[in-house]
């Protein structure tokens, strides 16, 4: 397949060569014609705008900084937009907003052109080493079409659902983890100002339920299908403990934002007479505020666990 490139940088660079090595014609282009050296001596065919990309390639794929990049290449003067024509494909691998891709899509598919979301997660080493999980909405006709494309520059190519489901995955993911490392940050300093040594302190933790397993499993037990009687935990029995983190802190004058922000969760789930109900079932106090509910049917959850054991 004619494959596009544009945007040559940490993650994008590596990616566009493993799709070259994945044996596809490789165009490129980037603000910097010198990230190109080792695509262009590994065979790689030089651009010099992100239209010509479009105008020599049957699917483009970019690699940008955000959502402003994104919509200066693929809209702007020369871009992406003025080089494809119908029945070529347009996929952005960025961290961008669904709003903009559900724009680009409905401007380009208007012509014919198919959009897919397509955001990646694994870092420059996973990037470099194909250890990358890709998130694609769109079109799945159009996904299982550039899959030989996807599975040469990563190992886990998942399609979401329709165009932006993709960019919502990562961006849930994305803020959950940084979410969790400012937790974390919170109960570490906490942890050592109160005399534990930090590697002690790391090697213990990490062997305990939490370390023991994703922060996304555990969903899949209470939240997800909304089971959460009888409980693993109870929340009397988590607030407690939630209660006794934050003392500590007090003690020793280590802020507390997100454990204080947790406890007071916690709290008003107790106050709902949830007291003896598992411990997740203060998550219910966010479902009730965003108006939405997180469910699966348990059936089909038991089914894709068992399918991902097999």
């Amino acid at each position: 397949m004619k494959v596009g490139f544009i945007g040559l940088g940490t993650m994008g660079g590596s990616m566009a060569y493993n799709a070259l090595q994945g044996g596809h014609e490789l165009v490129v282009h980037d603000i910097r014609r010198e990230s190109a050296t080792r695509h262009l001596e590994a065979g790689a065919v030089w651009a010099d705008t992100p239209r010509e990309v479009a105008e020599a390639s049957d699917i483009v794929l970019t690699s940008l900084p955000g959502p402003v990049e994104v919509e200066a290449v693929v809209l702007g003067e020369d871009g992406i937009g003025q080089g494809l024509t119908a029945g070529k494909v347009y996929l952005d691998l960025s961290t961008s907003t669904p709003g903009l891709i559900r724009k680009i899509h409905q401007e380009l598919g208007a012509r014919g052109i198919d959009v897919l979301d397509a955001p990646v997660s694994g870092g420059p080493k996973g990037a470099a080493s194909r250890n990358l999980a890709i998130w694609v909405g769109g079109d799945k006709a159009v996904f299982e079409r550039c899959k030989p494309v996807l599975d040469a520059i990563g190992d886990k190519a998942y399609y979401v659902g329709e165009v932006g489901s993709g960019s919502i995955a990562k961006l849930v993911h994305n803020c959950a983890g940084y979410v969790i490392q400012a937790a974390l940050g919170e109960v570490f300093t906490m942890g050592v100002k109160a005399g534990v040594e930090p590697l002690a302190l790391w090697q213990a933790v990490r062997k305990g339920a939490t370390g023991r397993r994703g922060p996304f499993e555990g969903l899949a037990e209470h939240l997800l299908p909304g089971k959460f009687d009888p409980p693993d935990f109870a929340l009397r029995l988590a607030r407690k403990d939630v209660d006794l983190a934050v003392a500590v802190g007090r003690e020793f004058d280590v802020p507390m934002r997100l454990a204080n922000l947790t406890l007071m969760e916690m709290t008003e789930a107790l106050n709902r007479g949830w007291g003896d109900r598992d411990s997740r079932v203060a998550m219910l106090l966010q479902e009730e505020r965003a108006g939405v509910e997180v469910r699966v049917d348990p059936e089909v959850l038991a089914k894709v666990l068992e399918e991902e054991q097999g």
